[in-house]
């Protein structure tokens, strides 16, 4: 969407502001011995009493409130009483939402505990490159360009790219236009970010794959070559200077 008036601008931050503290406490509330599913509970909770509703299930019907994604899943992980977190796992928290007409989505990688597995490396790379790839994003930049950001940092870092996930607009609906915000440079997209736009930018940065591929379940995705992925999620208002980060209370940087 293009923020027009002040309302929009408004409602995209309370709608962010939602999402935003969910997937905040969310990750401070993992620990071992807790399944997805509770923590996916954990994070219904919240977004109910901000009124929100869950965006992947109102649009998609997925089975949860969240997407939770441990270690070889990549993404759209969903919430189980059989899956327990134990120390050292990589883990993918996604939350959108959407609050009084207006969507807004972010998430982040983290390790839970002690980097006992060697991942914590990856999930400073996602958020260097995340920020990297904001800091430059402004009304007129090649979209392309961001890409060629994103998959020359991974690379500089010895990591891949995924290049069938990417970004995407956001404001009254979960996916809108422009659509396709790739980890890498399409030479063929010639299409600018606007000023006044509302983006969901992320990175996927992999350690062996540059492919998802999805499982039996429907939803859960994988590296084509295995391997583990961390993905870092800000919900954006592009201008002609700095972008407004509406997700910015997640402190996924931090």
């Amino acid at each position: 969407m293009s923020i027009s008036t002040e309302s929009d601008l408004l409602g995209m931050r309370s709608a962010s502001e939602a999402v935003a503290y969910t997937l905040k406490q969310m990750t401070q509330y993992a620990q071992p011995g807790m399944t997805t599913k509770e923590l996916d509970d954990f994070g219904a909770k919240i977004l109910t009493e901000f009124g929100a509703k869950s965006a992947p299930y109102s649009t998609y019907g997925f089975p949860g409130w969240t997407c939770i994604s441990v270690d070889n899943e990549f993404c759209h992980g969903i919430p189980s009483e059989k899956r327990k977190l134990q120390e050292g796992d990589l883990i993918n928290i996604d939350v959108s939402a959407e609050l009084n007409g207006y969507w807004a989505d972010n998430g982040g990688s983290f390790v839970l505990g002690r980097d006992i597995n060697q991942h914590q490396k990856l999930v400073d790379a996602s958020k260097q490159i995340l920020m990297k790839a904001i800091s430059n994003i402004k009304g007129g930049v090649k979209i392309a360009d961001i890409g060629q950001i994103m998959e020359s940092e991974a690379k500089k870092r010895g990591f891949k790219v995924i290049r069938n996930l990417g970004g995407h607009g956001i404001g009254r609906g979960l996916h809108e236009q422009p659509d396709e915000l790739l980890n890498y440079k399409n030479k063929f997209d010639h299409r600018r970010f606007k000023k006044n736009s509302v983006v969901a930018i992320e990175t996927f940065i992999s350690t062996t794959s540059s492919f998802a591929t999805e499982l039996n379940d429907g939803w859960t995705m994988v590296g084509n070559k295995g391997g583990y992925m961390a993905q870092h999620e800000h919900t954006i208002v592009v201008t002609d200077k700095a972008p407004i980060i509406l997700t910015e209370m997640n402190d996924i940087f931090n």
